[in-house]
C-alpha cells in the first residue's frame, strides 16, 4: 500500500471523530487531544495529519459541498431527468446528508464563521456555485412549462431554506426518512398547502 493509501483512510476516520465531536460538544469545546483520543492516536500524530481544529472543519465543509455539487454534477452527465425530477432529487442530496453524513449538517451551518476568512470565502463561492444549480434548474422548468410563473431566484432560495434547516428538528430514529421529507417538502412546493 502507498504511504498516500494509507493516509487518506486515517484522516477520514479522524474527520469522523471530529464531526461527532463537534456535533455533541461543539466546536469551540472539542480538543485537539479529544480528537486524538477518540480516534486512538497520540496527539503528535493527529497534527500530521490536521494541523489544526480549523484544517478540520475547512475540510468538513469542502466534503459536503463536494458530495452535493457532485450529485447533481453526475445527474447532468447521465441525462434523462426533467426539471421537476431534478429538483426532488436536490432535495434529498441536501436531506439526505444527515444519514450519509451524520452531524455534518449542523456543523456547516453553526460553524460557518468558525472557518479562516480565505476558507470562508472559499466555501461561500462553492455555496453560490450550488444556489445557482438551485436556481437553474428551478428556471428550466419554468421555461419548459413545468413550474409556475415564479421568480426562480426567490424560488430556489425557498428551497434551500426548506432543505437546509432540516437539520435543526429531523429525528433519524422518527417516522420518515430522509427521503419521504424531501419528497413532502417537494409537494408542498409543487402543489402547495391550499384546500
Amino acid at each position: 500500500m502507498t504511504s498516500d493509501g494509507a493516509v487518506r483512510p486515517r484522516r477520514a476516520q479522524i474527520l469522523e471523530v471530529a464531526t461527532e465531536l463537534f456535533d455533541r460538544l461543539g466546536y469551540h469545546e472539542t480538543t485537539m487531544q479529544a480528537i486524538a483520543d477518540g480516534t486512538g492516536i497520540r496527539k503528535a500524530s493527529l497534527y500530521h495529519y490536521f494541523r489544526s481544529k480549523d484544517e478540520l472543519l475547512v475540510e468538513l465543509h469542502g466534503t459536503l459541498m463536494a458530495v452535493v455539487i457532485g450529485r447533481h454534477l453526475d445527474r447532468q452527465g447521465a441525462g434523462g431527468r426533467g426539471p421537476r425530477e431534478e429538483l426532488r432529487a436536490m432535495m434529498r442530496d441536501v436531506i439526505g446528508l444527515m444519514d450519509s453524513h451524520p452531524g455534518y449538517l449542523r456543523i456547516f451551518f453553526e460553524s460557518y464563521r468558525e472557518l479562516p476568512l480565505e476558507a470562508r470565502m472559499s466555501v461561500a463561492v462553492q455555496r453560490s456555485r450550488y444556489r445557482q444549480m438551485v436556481v437553474d434548474v428551478i428556471a428550466a422548468g419554468k421555461e419548459a412549462g413545468e413550474f409556475g410563473d415564479v421568480d426562480p431566484g426567490l424560488a430556489g432560495l425557498a428551497v434551500l431554506s426548506l432543505v437546509n434547516w432540516t437539520y435543526q428538528w429531523f429525528d433519524r430514529g422518527g417516522p420518515l426518512s430522509t427521503d419521504e421529507v424531501a419528497d413532502r417538502f417537494w409537494s408542498m412546493l409543487l402543489e402547495g398547502i391550499g384546500a
